[in-house]
């Protein structure tokens, strides 16, 4: 019998920090980071430049109590911006802004990365929203880690939220995949044997120096083991707190599912890695006719289909878990489109100066927003 209280789940979510005025990134998260609360600190953490910052929720036992701690954070972490005339905003990129106007924080890990990517460091200007899920046991973690990467294109074409760089329109839904995507370790994992065989990964890439920690590999999806975790990394932010609420309550059940699956000996491991980056670059890159496809069942399919298996595929699991919300939100992103639609369609009414005004001011920081 699997414990379902123990797929716990963390959000984590980067922030760009903004111009009150401009709506420009700003260089100030060394004046804010002092200033949050002795209590707060863990919940908050510096990223590779000084015009972001990530928030981390604490463990929760339900999607519900983690969104509702998303939330204040968010509203904690822009009144400090408040103090410094600048602001949160909430997209995968920021649609303008120059890399050779950013800083890079300075720590030891920031400072590695700087000096082993260079000019594609510097060109990181990207925000994402990572959800990790507590595995129970060591012996799932590979095995599920397999299996998951089937969701991974489709989980990137219900979040991609940002089809601007650079003062760009650049063609894609997310360039945030693309841009990040210029690092080292950053696609999808290829098929592991089992645990020891990625603790062997882990220190090879320890030894060659091609890593400091193990948060230095950047796949779509990852086993966390200090954590103890799953870790979905593959999402751009999202400025919605249902689209918030929504990612993590589908990355949760299929956990859940995939380690069902497990137990009862019906678990899909094994898949074709180029078919699955195709999938990647589809999600990335078109809407919900993209086509890709399919091993387990065999057919091409299109990325709006290949969502609903997702859906279908995890729904006795969403219903555990009290999470049934789902199922309207999906299918109000399938109608609407992802939080790219609506960026292009600000951008097309307004240009950028009204799209990074949106990206600011139409940050959602409660679930009825």
């Amino acid at each position: 019998m699997i414990d379902k209280n123990k797929l716990t789940i963390g959000i984590e979510e980067e922030y760009m920090i903004c111009n009150s005025s401009s709506y420009e990134l700003e260089n100030i998260a060394d004046k804010i980071m002092p200033q949050i609360d002795e209590n707060l600190k863990d919940r908050y953490s510096f990223e590779l430049i000084l015009s972001e910052i990530e928030s981390n929720t604490s463990i929760c036992s339900s999607v519900k109590e983690a969104v509702e701690e998303v939330s204040r954070l968010r509203t904690y972490i822009n009144k400090l911006c408040n103090n410094l005339n600048c602001s949160i905003g909430l997209s995968g990129t920021h649609p303008t802004s120059k890399p050779q106007q950013q800083q890079f924080v300075n720590n030891e890990s920031y400072n590695w990365v700087k000096d082993q990517l260079h000019y594609y460091a510097l060109r990181n200007l990207t925000f994402s929203q990572h959800v990790h899920i507590g595995v129970p046991n060591k012996k799932y973690f590979i095995p599920i880690l397999n299996s998951l990467r089937r969701w991974i294109a489709p989980l990137l074409s219900i979040s991609t939220n940002s089809p601007f760089f650079e003062g760009f329109q650049t063609g894609m839904l997310s360039s945030r995949t693309f841009q990040f995507g210029s690092f080292p370790r950053t696609n999808i994992p290829d098929y592991i044997d089992d645990y020891n065989s990625f603790i062997e990964i882990y220190n090879k890439y320890k030894k060659m120096k091609s890593i400091l920690y193990p948060r230095h590999i950047w796949w779509k999806i990852r086993p966390h083991i200090d954590f103890g975790t799953i870790e979905f990394r593959v999402c751009d932010a999202q400025r919605n707190l249902k689209n918030v609420s929504l990612i993590a309550a589908l990355s949760q059940a299929l956990v859940y599912q995939s380690i069902l699956d497990y137990e009862n000996k019906n678990l899909h491991q094994k898949f074709n890695l180029d078919l699955l980056n195709d999938g990647l670059w589809k999600a990335a890159r078109f809407d919900f006719n993209g086509s890709l496809y399919d091993e387990p069942t065999n057919k091409m399919l299109k990325m709006k289909e290949m969502i609903k298996i997702m859906q279908d595929y995890c729904s006795e699991s969403l219903a555990l878990y009290n999470n049934e919300f789902v199922h309207s939100y999906l299918e109000n992103i399938l109608d609407y489109g992802p939080e790219s639609n609506k960026q292009l369609e600000v951008y097309n009414d307004g240009g950028f100066e009204a799209l990074n005004k949106f990206l600011v001011d139409n940050v959602s920081y409660t679930i009825g927003e």
